[in-house]
């Protein structure tokens, strides 16, 4: 299977209504299990931020065995499917595994995934100097693991951990 590589463009501002756009059809096929909101993740809902030109897209459910359903209707409409994660998430791509517009996250609303991604992008939107270092690091990876998404996306876990902590460990001081 040829899979996308990893290739990075500066910030458009159209990525945010390629968001509202998608956030609109997927209320319309699957809002039935929509629970808690619809969230846009990633480095694309970052103003100014550097990212793969792909809306990720993170889908609130009650719970993953409520959602199970929604999979096939998602499969249906556009969205491939891949038990990715499937502990924590439902897991999918848009058009094809080879060229990605949108990745769609299923997640049960409030859990410690939803809120850590919630936090992440917060972060990336209030602390510019925090906001660079990722950009930094994510030039970097993208030039060492460009034919290796998984590799690209693992190697940037280490960063994500460390700010979350330091932004919990500047909250409590404060």
């Amino acid at each position: 299977m040829s899979q996308a590589q990893v290739i990075l463009e500066e910030y458009d501002s159209t990525w945010q209504i390629k968001f509202e756009e998608e956030k609109k059809y997927l209320l319309t096929i699957a809002g039935e299990w929509n629970y808690g909101g619809i969230e846009h993740v990633g480095s694309t809902a970052v103003l100014g931020m550097i990212a793969k030109p792909v809306i990720d897209i993170m889908f609130g459910v009650s719970s993953l065995e409520e959602s199970k359903q929604a999979i096939k209707v998602l499969v249906n409409n556009g969205y491939k499917y891949w038990p990715y994660k499937a502990e924590v998430m439902h897991w999918f791509c848009k058009p094809s595994d080879e060229f990605r517009t949108h990745h769609l996250h299923l997640i049960p609303f409030d859990s410690p995934l939803w809120k850590e991604r919630i936090k992440f992008r917060e972060l990336l939107r209030k602390n510019e100097a925090v906001a660079n270092e990722y950009a930094s690091l994510k030039r970097k990876l993208a030039s060492t693991y460009k034919k290796d998404r998984e590799k690209y996306t693992e190697m940037k876990w280490p960063f994500i951990q460390k700010a979350l902590r330091n932004a919990n460990n500047a909250l409590q001081r404060t």
